[in-house]
């Protein structure tokens, strides 16, 4: 089809001459290089070029791809998964897809049936010895070229030695039908042998014109491939047994790809196979002769001069949610086929996403491992019978902070908001100053500020909310602003590299000079001060509602080193100081458990710069505030991620969404999750539901039980969560019961029973 209005002249330096597809994700263009060859080029749309979920998966494409060379696949001649909006070029290889083969001219015939299956194998061969597992398999991504099958699309692909799999629903993907019942049962699992089932669904679907496992709804062809048997009527007899072992619903009994060679290659010329009925049955029809002169013309071919259409880099399948009710406690037995519909809806949670590409689904197996779904079916029923108490008036609700505002933002890297007497927000971030938010509706009551807040306000107490201000030469102050009024009560200077802390009786701040440790009182007097130590930065910190200090010394260019650390505990009437103890270098403040103060100790405290690097950590310690006495808990095994203590349980949430649940009491391990969700918020805890939330950049929802860890429920992300969402941490609080979330420059709020219920469109402020 000829470009459209609005499609770019060229990309990467390729000159684009044609459309050859589009999809939810992005379009596919032909493009011609400087020398004049042809390629395929995948451009993903803009509002997903933003999405960061998404180009950590297009990064996994091009990295899959271009790890496999062979004469069955299509190269990658070309990538830029960093620019504005990412793309990947790959060799245009003219011709049909065996979908559209088929669907055209019927069933291969022995021979070509036998060329099909030798090339497959050759391909998943060079794909296998690449470390990477295909994961989609299916007619649609197998191109008919003249000199033999090729294999296309890596975009749900996994490389073996990855840990998990990202992907941007946070679920499996993939075509039922060619599915393996591993797949659908434990998606992170998979080895190659998934790879070779798929392909004896490619082969039956080949030779008879529909897939061994064909039904009119996803749902079913998923239950069919876990619990029942291949359908194989029409299959050529000289293949068939071959098929079946491929089929194999246990894994270890299918060949390997070097006898499933020897096996195809031993295949003699046989007949073509009729196509077969829905009900099995064999029906009349004419064998088909791939690029034949007589073949049929596919749709590309029609236009004179038009290349056919090459989906080889045919963009990845847009996906939504799941609905996955809980599965039964084991397999039922396979069930009359008339009563099929009724007891696979009630049995297996099946999750959809389907473009004009691509079908992906999952169902959840009663004995899978790892839950998930979606909200709608998941939470909805489980908490049908514990209503959530909520805000007075309160409905979903989302809220545009975003504010035109000079300036750069005061930095604190901490946006969020914090919550006052179960009905009333008041939040900070990156792009907008600080707002009142009601926490029923999301309506903004007012604004204070003129430059955005990268940082949450203090918190509230007493009728004021304690905030931040920067002068325009660069000095900080502590504001203490009227809750009902948003007038300013008070402000005092504080220094402009340290925190202010609300503790029992007032604020705790370190002095404009850094010289002392000031706490102030509701009124804005000065309760009392206490000199840092002599050559040393003390950064003000509370712990169990208690004002403490942690003391590094100065490096030699007169900044704060990041330790070892001498931790004060500073009398709340007078400031009176006790130095407690020495903590190690890099050591972090987790809290108090049982008023104890608790620190993460880390494994090793060299200087590293390396991008992307995680701090291991292997023991926590714990202050006696009377004695001063250490109690070392060493933690069975190095842990990364950032912590955060919650009712005597630290949980470590690392980048690549991996969440590890350690007691804190005895360093015992007691769970680890891959989430497959990244840039994960700091978790908060529900105890009515015994569930741990947290948000992502782009506003996605996930929900984790407190007990093992798995997965209870998980919304989409927000459309559109602002231009802020690459550069602001998430963040997510309770209000009573609901959920509110930041992302970016939105706030958002929904019901944890009913988290699938969306909030409308951003209302005006």
């Amino acid at each position: 089809m000829p470009l459209a209005t609005g499609d770019p002249e060229s990309i990467g330096g390729y000159a684009l001459l044609d459309r050859l597809g589009a999809g939810g994700m992005g379009v596919v263009y032909l493009g011609r290089a400087a020398s004049g060859r042809r390629v395929a080029i995948k451009l993903v749309h803009e509002q997903y070029a933003q999405d960061e979920e998404f180009r950590t998966r297009f990064r996994q494409e091009v990295a899959a791809a271009r790890r496999v060379s062979g004469a069955f696949t299509a190269p990658v001649v070309d990538a830029d998964p960093e620019a504005d909006r990412p793309w990947m070029a790959t060799l245009y290889v003219p011709g049909r897809t065996l979908s559209e083969v088929v669907r055209r001219n019927g069933p291969l015939s022995g021979r070509e049936l036998r060329t099909l299956g030798l090339g497959l194998v050759e391909a998943l061969r060079d794909i296998h010895r690449a470390g990477v597992v295909h994961r989609d398999l299916k007619p649609a991504n197998i191109l008919m070229a003249e000199d033999g099958p090729r294999v296309i699309d890596f975009g749900i692909s996994r490389a073996v030695d990855s840990q998990t799999l990202t992907v941007t629903i946070g679920r499996v993907l993939g075509t039922p039908p060619f599915m393996s019942p591993e797949q659908l049962r434990s998606p992170r699992g998979v080895t190659g042998a998934s790879d070779v089932f798929s392909l004896g669904s490619l082969l039956v679907y080949a030779a008879r014109g529909s897939s061994p496992f064909e039904s009119d709804s996803p749902y079913l062809s998923g239950y069919q491939v876990m619990y029942e048997q291949p359908t194989l009527e029409g299959v050529p007899e000289p293949l068939r047994p071959i098929a079946e072992r491929c089929l194999a619903k246990d894994p270890e009994a299918r060949p390997e790809l070097d006898e499933l060679h020897r096996l195809l290659r031993g295949l003699s010329d046989f007949p073509a196979a009729s196509p077969a009925a829905a009900d099995g049955s064999a029906t009349a029809h004419g064998p088909g002769t791939v690029g034949s002169p007589g073949a049929a013309p596919g749709p590309a071919a029609s236009a004179p001069g038009r290349p056919p259409v090459s989906p080889a880099a045919s963009p990845a399948p847009a996906p939504t949610p799941a609905h996955a009710p809980q599965p039964p406690a084991s397999p039922p037995a396979p069930p009359r086929r008339g009563a099929r519909r009724q007891l696979v809806v009630t049995t297996a949670g099946v999750a959809l996403a389907v473009t004009g590409l691509t079908v992906a689904a999952a169902v959840f197996a009663p004995d899978m491992t790892d839950s998930s779904g979606d909200a709608s079916a998941t939470a909805d029923a489980a908490h049908s019978q514990r209503p959530a108490s909520l805000p007075k008036g309160w409905q979903p609700w989302r809220a545009d902070l975003r504010a035109e505002t000079e300036g750069p933002p005061l930095v604190y890297n901490e946006p969020g908001c914090a919550p006052e007497d179960g009905r009333t927000l008041y939040c900070g971030g990156n792009g907008f100053t600080v707002a009142r938010v009601d926490a029923a509706t999301g309506h903004v009551q007012w604004r204070w500020g003129t430059r955005p807040q990268l940082a949450r306000p203090i918190g509230v107490r007493d009728g004021i909310v304690y905030t931040y201000r920067e002068a325009e030469g660069g000095e900080r102050y502590v504001v203490a602003l009227d809750v009902a009024t948003r007038k300013q009560r008070w402000e005092r200077s504080i220094s402009g590299s340290a925190d202010v802390r609300m503790f029992r009786g007032g604020v705790l701040t370190l002095s404009s000079d850094a010289r002392e440790l000031v706490a102030y009182g509701p009124s804005g007097a000065r309760l009392w001060q206490s000199p840092a130590l002599e050559g040393k930065f003390c950064e003000p910190t509370t712990l169990d509602g208690a004002p403490y200090a942690l003391c590094a010394p100065n490096d030699s260019n007169g900044l704060a080193a990041e330790g070892p650390y001498d931790l004060l505990r500073l009398d709340p009437s007078d400031g009176t100081q006790r130095n407690l103890t020495t903590l190690p270098r890099k050591a972090l403040t987790l809290g108090a458990v049982q008023g104890k103060p608790l620190f993460l100790v880390p494994q090793t405290a060299k200087e590293v710069y390396d991008s992307g690097y995680e701090r291991p950590y292997n023991a926590m310690v714990r202050v006696d505030t009377r004695t001063g006495e250490i109690t070392r808990i060493p933690l069975r095994r190095p842990v990364l991620g950032k912590p955060t203590l919650l009712d005597g349980t630290v949980y470590f949430v690392r980048p690549n969404g991996m969440v590890t649940a350690v007691a804190a009491d005895s360093g015992r391990e007691l769970w680890q999750r891959s989430t497959e969700t990244e840039s994960l918020s700091e978790p908060v805890l529900s105890r009515r539901y015994g569930q741990l939330y947290f948000a992502n950049r782009f506003g996605r929802l996930l929900a984790l039980n407190v007990a093992d860890g798995k997965e209870a429920w998980r919304t989409a992300a927000l459309n559109d969560p602002g231009t802020a969402a690459e550069d602001a941490e998430p963040r997510v609080l309770l209000v009573k019961d609901a959920i509110v979330a930041t992302a970016g420059d939105t706030a958002f709020s929904v019901r944890p029973d009913r988290p699938s219920v969306h909030p409308p469109a951003r209302p005006s402020a």
